[in-house]
C-alpha cells in the first residue's frame, strides 16, 4: 500500500538500495553500519556514494550520479544540510530518497534512527507515503551571457555580501515589473523551504504539496514590502542595480553562492523534474511544524 500526497504515486520495487551520509561522526557510522547489515539480510544490493568510504567496508562505493542511476531507493544519513546537498544532485534521475535523521532540526530528514528499521521494513513492504516536491533552477545573466547556474531545494537568496548595507533591485514576474526594492535581500522559496530563511524573514508557511512559490524581502528600507505568493510555473528576474553599492550574492540552500555585479540578471523558474520523498506511513506534516517549531508547548 502506497499513499500518495500530491502528483503521481511512485510504487517502489526494491532490489538496490544506495546510501548517502556525509558527516563522518560515530553515530552516522554506528547508523549506516546498522543500514548495510539491515539491507544485507533483506538480500537487497547495496551502493554507497563515496562520501561514505570511511564508514563501512566491503561495499562498492560510486559517484553520485551512478548511485542515482542505478538505486532503486537512496537514503541519506544525517541532517537537513546533508539532505538538500544530496535532493540537488539527484533529482534529474527520478529517484526517491528517504532521509534519516542525525542533524538537530530534521523538517526533512524525519525518521530517527531508533526507528528506522522498522520503518523500513513497512516500506519494502509498500506502506508509506510517497510525496512529490518541486526544486528552483536558476541561471545568472550578465550582458546577454548565462555565466551561472544552479538548482535549489529550500530557496534562492540575493543579499549583500560582507557587510551591513542594502543592494537595490529590479524583481519582474513572467516579464511583467513588479517593484523596485531596497533591502539586505530577497529570498525566493520553495514550499519546502518556506520553514527556513523564508520563515525567518518574516515569510509564511507554504504546505509542502503546494504549487507555489514564495517571495520574501530581507528588511526592506520600505516596510509596505511584504511576502508575495505566487504561481510556482511563474518566472521570477531579479535585476541588481546599477547604483554603485557593495557587491551582492546569490545562494542556493545556503551551500554555494555567486557573486553577481549591477546590471547581472538572475533569472528562477521551476524545475522541470521533481524530487519523490519518502516518508513512512504514519507521516504527518502538520505533526513535524508542532514539533519542530513548539506549537503546542506548555508554559
Amino acid at each position: 500500500m502506497t499513499t500518495k500526497t500530491n502528483g503521481n504515486t511512485m510504487t517502489i520495487k526494491i532490489k538496490t538500495i544506495g546510501i548517502i551520509a556525509k558527516n563522518k561522526s560515530d553515530a552516522v557510522k554506528k547508523t549506516v553500519n546498522r543500514l548495510v547489515d539491515f539491507i544485507h539480510e533483506k538480500k537487497c544490493s547495496l551502493i554507497c556514494d563515496k562520501t561514505t568510504e570511511t564508514l563501512i567496508d566491503n561495499v562498492s562505493f560510486v559517484d553520485r550520479d551512478t548511485l542515482a542511476r542505478q538505486s532503486d531507493l537512496a537514503i541519506v544519513v544525517g541532517g537537513d544540510g546533508t539532505f538538500l546537498s544530496a535532493v540537488r544532485s539527484l533529482a534529474d534521475y527520478n529517484i526517491p530518497v528517504l532521509g534519516i535523521n542525525l542533524g538537530r532540526l530534521g523538517f526533512l530528514v524525519d525518521i530517527s534512527p531508533d526507528d528506522m528499521l522498522q520503518h523500513l521494513e513497512q516500506i519494502m513492504q509498500g506502506k508509506y507515503v510517497d510525496e512529490c516536491r518541486f526544486l528552483l533552477q536558476t541561471q545568472v545573466e550578465r550582458n546577454g551571457n548565462i555565466i551561472s547556474d544552479a538548482d535549489a531545494f529550500n530557496d534562492v537568496v540575493v543579499h549583500i555580501r560582507d557587510v551591513a548595507r542594502m543592494i537595490e533591485f529590479e524583481t519582474y514576474i513572467n516579464g511583467r515589473f513588479v517593484n523596485f526594492q531596497r533591502a539586505d535581500g530577497l529570498v525566493v522559496s520553495t514550499p519546502t523551504g518556506s520553514t527556513a530563511y523564508a520563515l525567518s524573514s518574516g515569510g509564511p508557511l507554504l504546505h509542502a504539496t503546494l504549487d507555489a512559490i514564495v517571495m520574501v524581502p530581507i528588511c526592506p528600507h520600505t516596510l509596505t514590502n511584504r511576502p508575495l505568493v505566487i504561481n510556482a510555473d511563474s518566472k521570477v528576474e531579479i535585476v541588481i542595480g546599477e547604483s554603485k553599492q557593495s557587491t551582492a550574492q546569490v545562494t542556493f540552500d545556503g551551500q554555494t553562492a555567486f557573486d553577481v555585479k549591477p546590471g547581472d540578471k538572475i533569472i528562477i523558474q521551476k524545475k522541470k523534474n521533481d524530487i519523490h520523498l519518502i516518508h513512512p506511513a504514519s507521516y504527518d506534516y502538520y505533526e513535524i511544524l508542532r514539533a519542530k517549531l513548539h506549537w503546542s508547548d506548555q508554559i
